[in-house]
C-alpha cells in the first residue's frame, strides 16, 4: 500500500532528526512533496495526504479529558454542579430571566425606554397645559379639524374674548348674531373649549 511505505519511509528519514519546530514540518512536506511526485498519485488524493499530515504535524495529540469533552459536550456530559442562582429560594424566577430570549430582552428594554419617555413627558407637562389639552379634547372632531386647516387667529381671538366676557359676567345668556355657517362652527368650537353650551337658532 502507497501511504504505509510512504509514512515508513518518512518515519526513516525522519524519525531522529534534530531539527523541531517549522523546520521539520517544511522539510516533511518538502519530502512528501517529492515521494509524490514520483509516484503515480492523482492531485487531489495527494493534496488530501499532504493537509492529513500537516494536520497531524500542526494540532498537538488530545489527552483523554479533551477526548472525552469532544464526545461529551455540557448539555449531555457530566452533570454540573448546581450554581448559586439555582439553590437560592427564588430559584425559578432567576432561571426566567437568566434564559430570556435576546428578541424579547430587547423588545422589553425598548418598551421600557418608551413608557420611561412618555412619563418623563408627562410630568413635564404643567397644570395649565393639562387644563388646556382637557379642553381641546372636549372640542369634536371635526370641528378641531375645520379649526386646524382654517385658522383664523383674529375670528377666534374676537370670539374667544367674548365667551371669556360671558363667563365672568352674571348673565345666564349670550346672543351672538353670525351668519356664516363656518364661523358658527368656529364659534361652537370656542364654546366647546370654554365648556359652555351653544347652541344655533
Amino acid at each position: 500500500m502507497a501511504t504505509a511505505g510512504l509514512l515508513r519511509r518518512e518515519k526513516e528519514q525522519f524519525g531522529s532528526s534534530p531539527f523541531t519546530g517549522q523546520t521539520t514540518i517544511e522539510s516533511k512536506i518538502q519530502a512528501l512533496e517529492d515521494h509524490i511526485g514520483a509516484t503515480k498519485v492523482s492531485n487531489r488524493r495527494s493534496c488530501r495526504w499532504l493537509n492529513d499530515r500537516l494536520l497531524l504535524e500542526l494540532v498537538p495529540r488530545l489527552g483523554a479529558d479533551e477526548i472525552k469533552g469532544l464526545f461529551a459536550p455540557p448539555p449531555w456530559g457530566e452533570e454540573l454542579p448546581l450554581s448559586a442562582f439555582c439553590m437560592t429560594s427564588s430559584a425559578a424566577a432567576w432561571d426566567v430571566f437568566r434564559t430570556i430570549d435576546m428578541d424579547v430582552q430587547a423588545n422589553l428594554l425598548q418598551f421600557h425606554m418608551r413608557q420611561s419617555c412618555a412619563d418623563r413627558k408627562s410630568s413635564r407637562l404643567d397644570e395649565d397645559e393639562e387644563i388646556a389639552l382637557n379642553a381641546w379634547h372636549r372640542i369634536g372632531r371635526q370641528t378641531r379639524e375645520v379649526i386646524k386647516r382654517n385658522f383664523l387667529p383674529d375670528l377666534l381671538r374676537m370670539y374667544e374674548e367674548r365667551v371669556r366676557a360671558f363667563i365672568q359676567d352674571t348673565r345666564d345668556l349670550l346672543a351672538l348674531d353670525v351668519q356664516d355657517p363656518f364661523q358658527r362652527l368656529l364659534l361652537h368650537g370656542v364654546c366647546e373649549f370654554y365648556n359652555v353650551a351653544g347652541a344655533a337658532p
